[in-house]
């Protein structure tokens, strides 16, 4: 872990892989819980980075930090919630041989495991979402489409998402959702935070 100074109020964590980051952001998310985190006013998971923003006394914390032990994050940290998708995307075939497996057997291998956001970001409302095993990492398309349908289920190597909107995009779409990702109206916005669990069910319809 590393501690960065960045401007007068805020540290950024630097972390050395994806499942660090999302076991200390689940480590931040409990002892804010618990009162025993100095006050942050915003807590922004990436890739391999946690930024910490509206600290009091930044020095401080990054010395708290330095002697802090993380525990390994466990399946049943955060808040839940369920997405319902019809496996229908375009790329779902070319999924299914990469894996080594009929198209078929895509969905109730998807809807066996468990996926967490790991962080947001690309639009609004969109989350990267961890939990696909390495066997099942896939490459994202050689050609990127011009125009991806909101709703639409993808997959880029160690990730998988749900395209809020309709946008250009690389991944592997291999299924869709009618669950709206982003709704300005909806307090809050985004269906999805860092650290929700997703779990993903089939829709017959």
């Amino acid at each position: 872990m590393r501690t960065l100074p960045v401007g007068e109020r805020a540290l950024l964590v630097e972390l050395d892989a994806d499942g660090e980051v999302g076991a200390f952001h689940a480590e931040l998310l409990r002892r804010r819980a618990a009162g025993t985190l100095p006050t942050v006013r915003e807590i922004v998971p990436a890739a391999r980075t946690v930024l910490l923003d509206g600290l009091d006394d930044p020095r401080a914390l990054a010395v708290e930090l330095a002697t802090w032990t993380v525990p390994p994050l466990t399946a049943a940290v955060g808040a839940e919630t369920e997405i319902r998708v019809r496996y229908d995307g375009p790329d779902l075939a070319e999924v299914a041989g990469l894996w080594g497996v009929r198209p078929e057997e895509v969905p109730e291998i998807i809807d066996g495991l468990v996926f967490r956001v790991a962080f947001c970001g690309f639009a609004p409302g969109f989350g990267y979402l961890t939990g696909l095993p390495e066997h099942r990492h896939v490459k994202r398309r050689a050609t990127p489409r011009t125009a991806v349908p909101a709703g639409s289920l993808a997959l880029a190597g160690p990730y998988a998402g749900v395209y809020p909107r309709s946008s250009p995009g690389g991944w592997q779409l291999i299924g869709t959702t009618d669950a709206v990702l982003w709704d300005p109206r909806r307090e809050p916005a985004a269906l999805l935070a860092p650290g929700t669990q997703v779990h993903f069910t089939r829709d017959a319809g």
